[in-house]
């Protein structure tokens, strides 16, 4: 009985530890000493993108894969009884996918005898790729001043403003809400200037950890902390050409001041090292905010913008030069046709009465994303009409529009404006019924047809239909 009760308490035991193993948001791998997987918990499938199939009981080296002079830490530490606290790894599963952690290993000894090994391990595999994206460009920019599309005399005025400043080396800053077309701008500037055959580097300040950004901006010296190589940095990377920081005023304080001596000493100190190198890059930024606004609440230094701002230019939000949605439609139109071999002619007077008369706080970047949600929705439709807007842009538009055209589809849509919002999942049903209902006219109402094109098998949608009508 006794016996019974301690075999059944190691069995709850054992319940915890894989409870808590599997629980945890960090990855956890264990080999014996002959290199062969003990524990691999539910994190650590997930950052290799392995089940616990391919992975327990293996061998270590024949499920994992290192580039030449790149050792595994968690072998070091079996093999060496060398421990390793934050150390970047990159190496390849099984599959070939590319895997880059940082880790905490250490070898597990028993009375002295080194048994086993263990690697704690946080996926940095997403920002890793991110920071190879920046560092891997071609250096060469995709638009020129013929890209910046628009007629109106707000847009013709900041191009023209923009061309003047392709003719000197001097930083310029450029402000416009969220999708106006900032990047646009500055590769115009770029590919404008005398710099067009040097590297334009790009990088959002705001889409990295401070401690990654600095590194990335200056590069690092080898051994400046465990894991560093001697790597350069966009500064570097971009010499001779144009760099361009977006959203300049996510940058910290202490990193505000180090890119100020950078810009005034025209030099750069990799993390690390003690040594000055000169760099001769053109500084293009952008905000999405005024940068007086910015300096107020101390987000911006009032030293540095004097310096990025040299040349100032200011973008118009799109609901200041209205003239010019039509001209984007149709090239968003003409673009998404050849993406999804379509032809689409255009959009019906209604729904050209919605896209004027609408403010659009999200700019160019929401129209070309309304524009491409819509053509979605088309089957053999060669117009856009304003059922195949998206729901959620429909139910947010108000507008006035006394044409006399037939106005009973908008006027269908500003009296659901005026109506309280509806619970998520409703609107969901309501949706999922439309594209169903689309998708059965396409086909005829062929059942088997149609479920193939919905990526559904037969049951599964007809089980659908059948909630639908229940629901209705």
């Amino acid at each position: 009985m006794a016996q019974q009760q301690s075999l059944q308490k190691q069995y709850q035991l054992i319940k915890i530890y894989e409870t808590l193993l599997n629980e945890i948001d960090v990855g956890v791998h264990v080999i014996d000493q002959h290199g062969k997987t003990l524990i691999y918990n539910k994190k650590m499938m997930a950052i290799e993108s392995l089940s616990k199939e391919d992975v327990l009981s293996k061998d270590f080296l024949d499920v994992f894969m290192f580039e030449e002079g790149q050792g595994s830490t968690l072998l070091q530490a079996l093999h060496h009884e060398k421990a390793f606290k934050n150390m970047k790894q990159t190496y390849f599963n099984n599959k070939g996918n590319e895997i880059t952690t940082i880790n905490d290993t250490f070898p597990i000894y028993d009375e002295g005898v080194v048994i086993g090994a263990i690697e704690i391990a946080k996926d940095v595999t997403k920002i890793e790729r991110l920071i190879k994206k920046n560092m891997s460009r071609d250096g060469h920019t995709r638009y020129t001043f013929e890209s910046i599309i628009g007629e109106s005399p707000a847009i013709k005025d900041v191009v023209e403003n923009t061309k003047r400043a392709t003719r000197t080396p001097s930083s310029v800053l450029i402000i416009g809400e969220t999708g106006t077309g900032k990047e646009l701008f500055a590769q115009s500037i770029h590919h404008g200037s005398d710099r067009s055959s040097a590297p334009f580097i790009s990088q959002n300040c705001a889409a990295l950890p401070e401690t990654l950004i600095e590194s990335l901006l200056f590069g690092t010296k080898k051994g400046a902390f465990t894991g560093a190589t001697e790597k350069p940095g966009l500064f570097e990377q971009a010499e001779g050409g144009t760099l361009l920081l977006d959203e300049i005023n996510a940058l910290s304080p202490m990193l505000q001041a180090k890119l100020l001596r950078a810009i005034q000493e025209k030099s750069i100190r990799r993390i690390g090292d003690t040594v000055d190198r000169k760099v001769n890059v053109r500084i293009i930024s952008t905000m999405n905010e005024d940068p007086i606004e910015a300096i107020a609440n101390h987000r911006l230094r009032k030293d540095l913008f004097y310096r990025l701002g040299v040349v100032s230019l200011f973008i118009p939000p799109l609901r200041e030069r209205k003239e010019d949605i039509m001209l984007l439609v149709s090239h968003f139109i003409n673009k998404y046709n050849a993406l999804f071999q379509m032809d689409v002619q255009g959009v019906s007077s209604e729904v050209e009465a919605l896209l004027l008369s609408y403010d659009w706080p999200g700019n160019v970047r929401e129209l070309e994303h309304v524009i491409e949600g819509a053509m979605n929705l088309l089957m053999d439709e060669h117009t856009i009409e304003v059922s195949h807007l998206p729901y959620h842009f429909r139910h947010k538009t108000q507008f006035n529009y006394h044409s006399g055209h037939d106005t009973s589809q908008i006027s269908h849509a500003t009296d659901e404006m005026k109506q309280p919002l509806r619970p998520l999942k409703d609107y969901l049903l309501e949706a999922e019924s439309y594209y169903i209902n689309k998708a059965l006219e396409r086909h005829d109402h062929h059942m088997t047809n149609t479920a193939r094109a919905l990526g559904l098998s037969r049951q599964s949608l007809q089980y659908r239909i059948k909630r639908l009508q229940e629901r209705t």
